[in-house]
């Protein structure tokens, strides 16, 4: 006679099984036809079992690289990581690199432990490092030559910002601070609490994104929510799926925008002086919904999260319904596809890519695991104009799945170097990769 917990675990390892094998439904468009200015949006295709379908994760031969957008070239700028997560590049051309993942915490539930299995089948279930790595290039060869570890026992550290000699870190769970000098390799002195910031113990996006306003006395914090649509209840939702901005001095903390499901990278677009982000859109609404987005925030606007998606398309799974809410949505900028878990967000101010890249963005697309055919697993680029999107995206980074359906690498921030290169963090194969114009394909050309 088997025992209850034995067969509940032969439940769960053929349910995995069966959800791991890329059941559900499939797209009917394009993910090109979920991009842009005016994405399709066809009715919501919801089923009993949700779409899984992810690429396993596995690692990058010795010497290969994603491939490069024709012009470019990629190289390993650092490997030997921890689930690099987040970049930030000081004045003096040091990186940091937040070597991050969600705290540790039993599954709940059926659905939890499935869905831990995917996550760790993709990648995403290892232990959180708990730290920040700098990384030096001190002979500006393209490749850091020197690693240390510049901060430690963290929790779940995320977003990164420098002002003045203050360098700011958003944990999960905190916004802290501590002192730095230019050319320090390593902090040794304690956090000092600036603001709490919304954990607990479900702490369903644990990511905290942050940037600093240019004057650097408002800081700003991208928090998820705690839910898919709000199925954990609107109680655990305070100041989550909301981009947060805490005063730098006292800590005071107010909603600077809200709806927002997963409001992850950000960064001052250079024309218009706008705050832009790159939002997660909520899952099991069919492979073709909803497209992630990035959009420009105003001050006290509502995108729409849990009650509708993609301005004022009301999500019925939410119960009870806010139509003074929905009425008031704001319709997102520019779509990026559905499900292609768009993270990193940089708007390009260097200068040693062509004019065609001035200003415009890069976003790393992490990849899907509720859409098939699968999307995202690249970087991507989209032109502006004008301080506003000019353009289809363009692909800069491909090839993360190689021809088995393994995911070897997955990309996550983006950020530009001191010397105007795209740099790239990639969870999977903890590799930072950086991309520079192909001098040799560009004088092919001339």
């Amino acid at each position: 006679m088997h025992s209850y917990s034995a067969v509940s675990q032969g439940f769960l390892v053929v349910l995995s099984a069966f959800l791991l094998s890329a059941c559900g439904e499939s797209a009917t468009l394009a993910v090109r036809q979920g991009q842009g200015e005016n994405p399709q949006l066809p009715e919501p295709n919801k089923t009993l079992i949700p779409t899984v379908n992810i690429a396993e994760a596995t690692s990058w031969p010795e010497g290969a690289t994603p491939e490069a957008a024709v012009g470019m070239r990629v190289n390993r700028f650092a490997e030997g990581l921890d689930h690099p997560r987040w970049l930030y590049v000081l004045p003096n051309g040091d990186v940091l690199v937040a070597e991050s993942n969600a705290q540790a915490k039993p599954p709940k539930g059926i659905k939890g432990r499935i869905m831990a299995r995917v996550m760790k089948r993709a990648g995403a279930g290892v232990p959180s490092a708990d730290r920040i790595t700098l990384l030096r290039d001190a002979d500006h060869d393209g490749v850091a030559e020197f690693q240390s570890v510049f901060l430690s026992d963290l929790t779940s550290p995320f977003g990164m910002a420098l002002v003045g000699n203050t360098l700011y870190v958003a944990n999960t769970d905190s916004l802290v601070k501590f002192p730095y000098e230019e050319g320090d390799t390593s902090i040794g002195t304690p956090a000092v609490l600036l603001a709490n910031l919304p954990a607990g113990k479900i702490n369903h996006h644990w990511t905290k994104s942050l940037i600093a306003s240019p004057d650097g006395k408002k800081l700003y914090v991208g928090v998820g929510s705690n839910s898919n649509v709000a199925e954990n209840g609107m109680e655990n939702e305070t100041n989550r799926a909301a981009i947060l901005e805490i005063d730098a001095s006292s800590g005071d903390t107010v909603v600077f925008a809200s709806g927002l499901r997963n409001p992850v990278g950000m960064d001052w677009q250079p024309d218009s002086g706008k705050l832009w982000v790159a939002v997660n859109e909520r899952d099991e609404l069919g492979s073709d919904l909803v497209p992630d987005y990035m959009t420009s925030v105003k001050r006290g606007g509502f995108y729409g999260w849990p009650y509708s998606y993609y301005g004022q398309h009301v999500d019925t799974r939410v119960k009870p319904q806010r139509p003074e809410f929905v009425e008031n949505a704001i319709v997102p900028d520019y779509a990026l596809g559905p499900h292609t878990a768009s993270l990193g967000l940089t708007f390009y101010t260097g200068s040693l890519f062509p004019d065609h890249y001035r200003h415009g963005v890069f976003v790393g697309q992490h990849g899907s695991w509720n859409r098939k055919p699968r999307s995202g697993y690249k970087v991507i680029f989209v032109p502006f104009e004008d301080g506003i999107p000019a353009g289809e995206p363009e692909d800069i980074l491909t090839g993360f799945v190689n021809a088995d359906d393994e995911a070897m690498g997955r990309p996550v921030d983006v950020a530009v170097d001191s010397e105007g290169a795209l740099l790239s963090t990639d969870d999977v194969g903890n590799i930072v990769w950086r991309v520079t114009p192909d001098e040799d394909a560009i004088a092919d050309t001339q």
